[in-house]
């Protein structure tokens, strides 16, 4: 769930207290950074003399799980428009085929994140939430009963995502369902910051989310591999009325909740994941967060650490040592963003917990390309993303990475897709983005089971450069070993300039390389270029995003 203010413009004009001023709290301190920052902006690389590097094979690090976008506030609809819209849109973002001249035909997401509804459709404008696209139905009926009709739109693409080899869903939710809440809304309105659920429903909550994950496997055939039971209650513009649908929640709350759901998953034999507990800043997971309550913080402490008894949840059923998290708000200034990366994953390697990050779009502090406000076709948006995609994988240690709206319906950098919905929101027109393709230079090449290898970087002289496979001004490069001894490189380009190195991998080497090109020029979306033999010079174009893959 984006905590922006300006993630629509209904936001940015009606609800605009809370939130925007700790944007533009955020936003001023990070434009102070920003100014210090050398070369930002200019795309100037600051290691220009690297011209060989070295994927190390035996060097592994983690194990890449999915990527992954969500069908958040925009599937309800957009799932009941006219099929063959419907399955352009699932083609681009789920299939794995290639056209007759062997071009992708989508960027072959391997997860999907599913938006289990609260109930503040069917309330209205009585919920409090003004924009029809940023409310959800609910399974779950006044009267106790279920009505599995419910989600159509988005449980039409859970099942194009199905046909097209998607075999991971995670189910996320908002809050709980509107009928259990403290102030009978899905969105929250006060109480101190805590979680809007009544003391009297917990059991009803897990025993709720339950029977979403059987009933979807029941009647359509999904099984939910993975569940988020809350999503940023460490955010505090989830601590008054935000206009969306959102909750706060104690870690005591959550650990609370996460006890019930393992014992009502271990009742039912439920296999399904619990992951905890989507942070809305990665400050939260191992520190606390400067403008939030200190009961939000030290999150992979508290819930994997033994001795911290109250929160304790290493031991319920159904827990992974995984969490999932957001990179919002700590990718900018660039310093930043590989040094909060390093302490979390530091943090997260001690006490053996691996993380997902799960939601990411622009926010009013990433100024580097204009914030969030107005959608960005091009590369500017697309390679900035990449540089954040690229740090959470190789500094954190990101086993998966997840985008947040796979459609963008409003004049906000969110979507991989963006539609024009007509009057009715039942048809209009769409179009894809530099972003969604760039997403595939890592979602269709790096598949579930995938290994991140070591890459090392030399210079002219023959000099071992520290960190030298992260330029973020220029050059960032991170190599991977599919199933199957399969290799898959990406190179980032962020500068202005064409770039050409020497690439050696050390192991099993390949033929050649295969490489998929997405840039600013027309038509070049994970477009094939020509192969180039092994120890033969690479070249990479200005402000593009390749993937080498290996040939045998």
């Amino acid at each position: 769930m984006n905590p922006n203010p300006l993630k629509t413009t209904t936001f940015f004009h009606k609800h605009i207290s809370l939130r925007l001023l700790f944007a533009l709290v955020l936003t001023i301190a990070s434009i102070s950074s920003y100014a210090s920052e050398i070369g930002l902006g200019k795309h100037e690389p600051s290691k220009s003399n690297i011209t060989r590097f070295v994927v190390e094979s035996s060097i592994k690090y983690q194990t890449i799980d999915n990527f992954s976008a969500s069908d958040g506030w925009s599937m309800q609809f957009i799932g009941v428009w006219p099929k063959e819209k419907q399955e352009k849109m699932a083609d681009w973002l789920f299939s794995t085929k290639n056209d007759a001249q062997g071009k992708p035909k989508g960027i072959g997401l391997s997860l999907w994140r599913f938006n289990i509804g609260t109930g503040s459709a069917e309330q209205g404008a009585a919920s409090g939430i003004d924009n029809v696209w940023t409310r959800t139905e609910c399974f779950l009926l006044p009267n106790g009963t279920y009505d599995w009709e419910k989600q159509k739109g988005q449980r039409n693409f859970l099942q194009l995502a199905k046909e097209r080899g998607v075999n991971q869903f995670l189910g996320f939710i908002l809050s709980a369902p509107v009928y259990w809440t403290q102030n009978g809304l899905a969105t929250n309105t006060g109480r101190n910051a805590t979680f809007n659920l009544k003391e009297d429903h917990y059991v009803d909550y897990a025993r709720f989310i339950a029977n979403v994950i059987q009933g979807l496997e029941k009647h359509d055939g999904i099984k939910l591999g993975y569940v988020c039971p809350f999503n940023e209650p460490d955010g505090h513009w989830n601590w008054v009325g935000s206009g969306q649908e959102g909750t706060a929640a104690t870690k005591s709350e959550i650990a609370k909740t996460v006890r019930l759901m393992g014992n009502e998953f271990s009742m039912n034999k439920i296999d399904t994941k619990i992951l905890v507990s989507e942070s809305f800043d990665y400050n939260c997971m191992y520190r606390v967060h400067p403008n939030v309550k200190p009961d939000r913080g030290y999150q992979i402490q508290s819930f994997f650490r033994p001795d911290s008894t109250a929160t304790y949840i290493g031991n319920v059923p159904n827990v992974p040592r995984l969490m999932a998290a957001h990179s919002y708000w700590t990718d900018t200034p660039l310093s930043d963003l590989r040094k909060i990366r390093m302490e979390m994953g530091n943090e997260l390697k001690k006490n053996n917990v691996r993380y997902w990050q799960t939601e990411l779009c622009i926010m009013g502090n990433d100024n580097e390309i204009g914030g969030g406000g107005g959608k960005d076709l091009t590369m500017k948006t697309a390679l900035y993303v990449a540089r954040v995609i690229h740090h959470d994988l190789v500094y954190a240690n990101a086993s998966a990475w997840q985008w947040w709206r796979s459609v963008g319906t409003g004049d906000y950098k969110d979507g991989l897709i963006y539609a024009n919905p007509d009057k009715t929101l039942k048809d209009g027109t769409f179009t894809d983005s530099k972003l969604m393709w760039v997403l595939g230079n890592y979602s269709r090449f790096i598949r579930p089971g995938a290994i991140r290898l070591g890459v090392s970087a030399y210079d002219n002289k023959g000099k071992l450069i520290l960190e030298g496979d992260t330029d973020p001004y220029a050059l960032m490069i991170s190599a991977y070993e599919n199933k199957g001894n399969a290799p898959v490189i990406i190179v980032i380009n962020y500068g202005d300039t064409e770039r050409t190195f020497e690439l050696k991998w050390k192991g099993n080497v390949p033929k050649g390389w295969q490489p998929y090109c997405t840039s600013d020029e027309k038509d070049f979306n994970l477009q094939p270029m020509t192969k180039i033999k092994y120890g033969k010079e690479i070249i990479v174009p200005a402000r593009s995003v390749i993937t080498y893959v290996g040939i045998y």
